[in-house]
């Protein structure tokens, strides 16, 4: 439990893409490069409806992606944005002890790529739990036509179960145990949606499907600034992870 090591009285878990960025790498990579939104959409589909599993939709959306690995990486750096807030949240986080763990479905070497990029530096206050990249089997170099594979985290059906590293600070005593919370967007999230103190849902997205379909308490946010004004209520006892999420049951009532 590396956010554990400075004793902070919150943690911030998040999704990174279509959440921290305004928009999915991985999905752009498949529209893009790939076989495209339609296909990619049925298989998002089917994952929500649970007749596939989120690993195996992921894979062969991937497998539809040949451009080479470092192209790759130099188009999202090209076209890839951070919500227009999030960079506010980081540094209002670093200075107040907030650790920031980003869980997600993509890969490492991309998120931290593009967090670089898009931050202007090495971020110092964010750890990364992803999938990985490898040479596929058959090829010689990663960076050649066809050359990458993913690297999953686990054996789950997520791929990477997010749930399994939130999990241990939620199970930490009374009086150790810090406020989490959690922000997501889409069907990789799933794992992790009952798993924290309180769930930020990205408005019109298949994460708030979800949770209504399984009356898993959440909060709407459309950007980063509602997460951050919250946060910081949270953090100074203004008010609490319930709370937020009754309010937010009172609107849709």
């Amino acid at each position: 439990m590396p956010a554990m090591q400075t004793k902070p009285k919150v943690i911030f878990f998040t999704d990174f893409d279509g959440t921290i960025t305004v928009k999915d790498s991985n999905d752009h990579l498949t529209d893009n490069l790939g076989y495209g939104q339609a296909r990619r959409r049925e298989l998002n589909h089917a994952v929500l409806e649970g007749k596939m599993t989120f690993r195996d939709s992921f894979q062969d959306m991937l497998n539809s992606v040949r451009t080479p690995y470092d192209e790759c990486i130099r188009t999202l750096c090209s076209t890839m944005k951070l919500d227009p807030y999030f960079a506010e949240f980081y540094y209002w986080a670093k200075e107040n002890n907030v650790p920031i763990v980003i869980l997600s479905s993509g890969m490492e070497p991309i998120i931290h790529a593009l967090l670089v990029a898009m931050l202007g530096h090495e971020p110092d206050n964010i750890q990364i739990v992803a999938n990985g990249v490898k040479v596929r089997e058959g090829k010689k170099d990663i960076n050649e036509e066809g050359g990458w594979d993913i690297v999953f985290h686990d054996d789950s059906g997520f791929g990477h179960d997010k749930s399994i590293e939130i999990r241990p600070y939620a199970d930490l005593p009374e009086g150790e145990r810090p406020v989490l919370l959690y922000a997501g967007d889409g069907v990789s999230d799933l794992s992790a949606a009952s798993q924290t103190d309180l769930l930020f849902a990205k408005k019109g997205h298949d994460l708030v499907t979800f949770c209504q379909r399984e009356n898993i308490p959440y909060t709407l946010f459309e950007d980063w600034s509602t997460i951050l004004s919250t946060t910081k209520d949270i953090y100074d006892g203004k008010t609490n992870p319930k709370a937020v999420a009754a309010a937010q049951k009172e609107l849709q009532a």
